[in-house]
């Protein structure tokens, strides 16, 4: 009989549990959380997203979109504005503050990657397209 250490719902979840650890230490200095981080992420677009569009790409609910957004516009990092076109519809953009913390944010997220992926050395590129290639195969199942 196969180890637990060995099944890969083990592995995905206690690498998914300490990356999040590594990001949530780097990123805390920003007064932000990973899943802060990564709503950001999403409005940092070139084309304006409204709640619900946000909601979608990051796959969570539209209720705990609010709560992030009503978060993240109290640190004055984004703002939300009616939608020109549909007035029922808020856009929400990043400012100038959002704009600064996220570039320096991402930086120190971007190296705690790094510092994750370490282990595997030049074959860590080759895991993160994997790791894409399951996704994208599963996307939509």
């Amino acid at each position: 009989m196969s180890n637990h250490r060995e099944r890969l719902g083990y592995l995905l979840k206690h690498a998914y549990l300490a990356y999040t650890a590594l990001i949530e230490q780097v990123l805390a200095p920003y007064g932000i959380e990973g899943r802060e981080f990564a709503v950001l992420l999403v409005f940092d677009d070139a084309v304006p997203l409204s709640q619900q569009e946000a909601a979608r790409r990051l796959t969570i609910d539209r209720t705990t979109m609010v709560a992030f957004v009503d978060a993240l516009e109290s640190k004055r990092l984004v703002e939300r504005r009616p939608d020109p076109a549909d007035r029922r519809r808020n856009i929400v953009s990043l400012t100038d503050d959002g704009r600064r913390l996220l570039a320096e944010a991402t930086t120190a997220a971007d190296e705690a990657e790094r510092r994750f992926l370490a282990p595997l050395g030049p074959d860590s590129t080759r895991f993160t397209a994997d790791l894409a290639r399951i996704i994208e195969a599963f996307e939509g199942h």
